[in-house]
């Protein structure tokens, strides 16, 4: 997916840009009566958050979403691809750009293969394709049982969780690139580091189309049982009501940002209708109708006081999108 992590004159001149309303008729005469105008981003991000949009896409396939890319690369429009919604603030003043909705979710499992595999479009809920390849007996996956989000944001955020990270079973992501075209990327090329790889770290202009995971030959009733244990943890450690983004911020080196935050006391901390979770102090709840500068205070809050008591800065796992003109967002957060 697209994306750049600025520096703070790349991110003044991003919102600037954003401000700035999108020229209407070639999207039109590009997209027809497939384009939505002037939409509520806050139908589409899993924390209810985020203003207007000028454009947006539906796609519903991995070729579908190149076609649309290709395009607005044509039209040289500002975009964002979205697809479940998790891990991203959008601002309430919105953003003058193209959003694409990701629901590219065709999936085939190889259980010929050596090793067996399964090939997911990147709009695919991964949660559903742990279910479907646990449902054959195939193992590996397990530990993304109850993980919010698409395959095609755990390929370009390296997901993980519970021991297993997506880099350990990604074997090639089929990728389009603004240059280069469309081809199979092995994992060696994406550069993948704790909850980040090439796409999400350096400037580039390239998005995720689907991916070939590797997997291995189990017991069902075993695999089953794995999927259920991790399930069960996570709803153990994690709150079970309210929207959120999932996790706030990522684990420092032999760290929890969910202690550290808890440590400084902040557990259950309120701005408005946002809440540091009872549960999980790194979570941020939504208990309706909250704004992204409730989040944005509490996000702050939170970082000011980890790095007063134990002089560790915490980085963000949540990327910023839309137009934050005037706010005091944290260093390599704005979504490009």
């Amino acid at each position: 997916m697209e994306n750049c992590l600025p520096n703070q004159r790349m991110m003044e001149s991003m919102s600037k840009m954003l401000q700035k309303p999108l020229s209407m008729r070639p999207l039109r005469e590009a997209f027809g009566e497939h384009l939505q105008e002037n939409v509520t981003l806050a139908n589409y991000t899993n924390v209810h958050i985020g203003g207007l949009v000028d454009a947006l896409l539906i796609v519903h396939s991995a070729d579908e979403l190149a076609n649309a890319i290709s395009k607005l690369w044509e039209l040289d429009v500002p975009y964002y691809i979205l697809g479940s919604g998790t891990n991203v603030l959008v601002s309430e003043a919105g953003l003058h750009a193209v959003v694409v909705v990701n629901r590219a979710h065709n999936v085939r499992i190889d259980t010929h293969s050596d090793p067996p595999s399964v090939w997911a479009e990147s709009g695919a809920a991964l949660a559903g394709v742990v279910h479907q390849v646990g449902l054959r007996g195939l193992s590996g996956l397990e530990w993304a049982a109850s993980l919010p989000g698409t395959v095609g944001g755990a390929v370009y955020g390296n997901a993980g969780a519970f021991g297993g990270e997506m880099s350990h079973n990604l074997i090639v992501a089929d990728i389009l690139h603004r240059e280069s075209g469309r081809s199979l990327w092995q994992v060696e090329r994406l550069e993948y580091g704790y909850r980040t790889s090439i796409l999400k770290s350096t400037p580039c202009q390239a998005i995720i189309l689907a991916a070939r995971l590797r997997l291995s030959q189990g017991v069902r009733e075993d695999v089953l049982a794995r999927m259920q244990d991790v399930n069960e943890r996570r709803r153990r450690k994690q709150p079970l009501t309210g929207a959120s983004m999932g996790s706030m911020f990522k684990n420092p080196p032999g760290e929890f940002a969910g202690r550290l935050i808890e440590a400084a006391g902040l557990k259950g901390k309120r701005i408005g209708n946002v809440e540091i979770s009872p549960v999980h102090a790194n979570i941020f709840i939504n208990h309706g109708h909250a704004t992204a500068d409730d989040v944005l205070a509490l996000i702050n809050l939170a970082r000011n006081a980890v790095k007063e008591r134990f002089g560790i800065e915490l980085e963000l796992e949540i990327e910023f999108l839309g137009d934050w003109t005037g706010k005091d967002l944290p260093m390599k957060s704005l979504k490009v």
